[in-house]
């Protein structure tokens, strides 16, 4: 996938999907539906306030079922009913806390339990790479442990799988390509690689440590020697921390002058996060994200 324009242009050929706002008293989360009901991608449902709601409506020009709660954990929890009843397809956080949201989510009787960890992947469209690059995860968990970071890769290759990619090319990346035992994400970067080679992380080639630059040009990997199939053509970068992926994604937008659409995965519903401080682009990018990923109706 080369843009986000190609993304916006696949979601719409697939038709619109239902999109729950949860906590629909928010501006920012309203522009974004509407920017996706524009394009053809979203039908918006609200869930929150319904008299503030219906104001900010009838403010941005936009119409849609509104369903009236009085409370945040009341938001959340009619919000990822409907979804859960199949009545809607996708969550969209609105004016909640994240954790508020994320504890409907877990719930076991209502929720979005789908038995895999919860983990974050943005996709970043930026000026000097030829093709739409995911990084994971710099939003959700802090600091993997090794059989963490497995299960993160895992919802990942899962989730470029099904956007169409048919064996992604993943890259563990490190300050340094080359295994350093004082600096442990290139140690388990070295193993997470050995278990791909024999088949222990299925769908996807993965070799690492990588450093980001051998990860994303080919120049620099033939500069510095390093080869393989991922080398210079990665889709996918797994990183060490949650500083670390986040400091990659807003670098790329405020630095690089680049685009970023996230998304959190593992339940059985795509749940769509958008920062109030995103561009309009970056937020229909995420709703397309979420809409494309689920495939055909």
């Amino acid at each position: 996938m080369r843009s986000f324009s190609e993304l916006i242009s696949l979601a719409k050929a697939k038709g619109p999907r239902k999109v729950v706002l949860v906590g629909s008293e928010d501006r920012e989360g309203v522009k974004a539906l509407k920017f996706a009901f524009d394009e053809g991608i979203a039908v918006p449902v609200f869930v929150g306030d319904e008299e503030r709601t219906k104001e900010i409506l009838d403010e941005e020009g936009l119409k849609g079922e509104v369903m009236g709660a009085s409370s945040s954990e009341e938001a959340c929890e009619k919000g990822i009913r409907l979804v859960n009843s199949g009545y809607a397809d996708i969550v969209l956080k609105g004016l909640v806390k994240t954790s508020t949201l994320l504890k409907a989510v877990l719930n076991k009787e209502w929720g979005l339990r789908s038995g895999k960890i919860l983990s974050h992947i943005v996709a970043l469209e930026v000026p000097a790479i030829d093709r739409i690059v995911f990084v994971t995860d710099g939003g959700m968990v802090i600091r993997p442990d090794l059989p963490t970071k497995i299960s993160i890769i895992e919802n990942a290759v899962s989730f470029l799988k099904s956007l169409g990619y048919e064996k992604p090319k993943v890259a563990l990346v490190a300050a340094v390509e080359t295994v350093n035992e004082d600096m442990p994400e290139t140690l388990e970067a070295a193993v997470i690689s050995k278990m791909g080679q024999r088949g222990q992380i299925i769908d996807c080639e993965i070799d690492g440590p990588l450093g980001i630059d051998n990860a994303l040009s080919s120049f620099a990997a033939e500069v510095k020697k390093v080869t393989g199939p991922v080398a210079g053509r990665a889709d996918l970068l797994v990183v060490p921390d949650i500083a670390s992926g986040n400091f990659l994604g807003k670098s790329a937008v405020y630095f690089a002058g680049g685009k970023i659409a996230g998304l959190i995965l593992g339940a059985s519903a795509p749940i769509v996060i958008v920062s109030r401080a995103d561009s309009s682009p970056s937020k229909l990018a995420s709703i397309a994200l979420a809409s494309y990923s689920l495939g055909e109706q």
